[in-house]
C-alpha cells in the first residue's frame, strides 16, 4: 500500500511511504456531495489523532454522480474555508471512470476478503494500519464519529 506514489492537490508528488508508521485513513472525498459534511469530522480525526500517528488523506473524486467538479484550487479553498480541513488534499483520482488511479484499484483489487471490492460512493474510508496494510473499509454512510470507525483507529494506532 505505502509504495504508491500520488499528486497532493498542489501538484507535487508524494510518495505514500513518506507515511510509514503513520495509521492513514484515506477517503474519497467530493464537495457536493450530501456526505460532504464528514468533511468536518474527518478534520476532527486528524486533529485528534494526530500527535499519536494518524493522519486522513482526502482523495476527491468526480466519478459519483459529477459531485466534485471543480479545480484543484477550488476544492482546496471549498475543504479548507467551508470545513477547516488541514489534512493532506491530493489532485482528484479516478475510481470508476475510465482506468482507476493505481491506489484504488489497489484499495479495490488487493486488499483482504471484506475489504476489497468496488468502491460504490463517495467518502468510502479505508484505513491502512502503520505497516502499510488495509485493515478495515467503512462505507459512506459511516460518519467519521462512529464509534466502529473511532475503535478501529484507536487500536490501530501506535502503542
Amino acid at each position: 500500500m505505502i509504495d504508491h506514489e500520488v499528486v497532493a492537490i498542489d501538484g507535487a508528488t508524494v510518495s505514500l511511504s513518506d507515511y510509514r508508521g503513520t495509521v492513514m485513513l484515506i477517503v474519497n472525498t467530493a464537495s457536493q456531495c450530501g456526505y460532504t459534511p464528514q468533511l468536518a469530522g474527518l478534520q476532527e480525526l486528524h486533529t485528534r489523532y494526530a500527535e499519536r500517528g494518524f493522519t486522513v488523506l482526502g482523495f476527491p473524486c468526480n466519478d459519483f454522480g459529477g459531485q466534485e467538479p471543480g479545480s484543484a484550487e477550488e476544492i482546496q479553498t471549498f475543504c479548507s474555508g467551508q470545513y477547516g480541513v488541514t489534512f493532506p488534499l491530493f489532485d482528484k483520482v479516478a475510481i470508476t471512470r475510465g482506468e482507476p488511479s493505481p491506489l484504488y484499484r489497489t484499495l479495490q483489487e488487493q486488499t483482504p476478503e471484506g475489504i476489497r471490492g468496488p468502491v460504490r460512493w463517495n467518502f468510502t474510508k479505508f484505513l491502512v494500519g502503520a505497516d502499510g496494510r488495509v485493515i478495515a473499509r467503512f462505507e459512506s454512510g459511516v460518519a467519521p464519529d462512529s464509534p466502529e470507525l473511532i475503535a478501529a483507529i484507536e487500536a490501530a494506532l501506535p502503542r
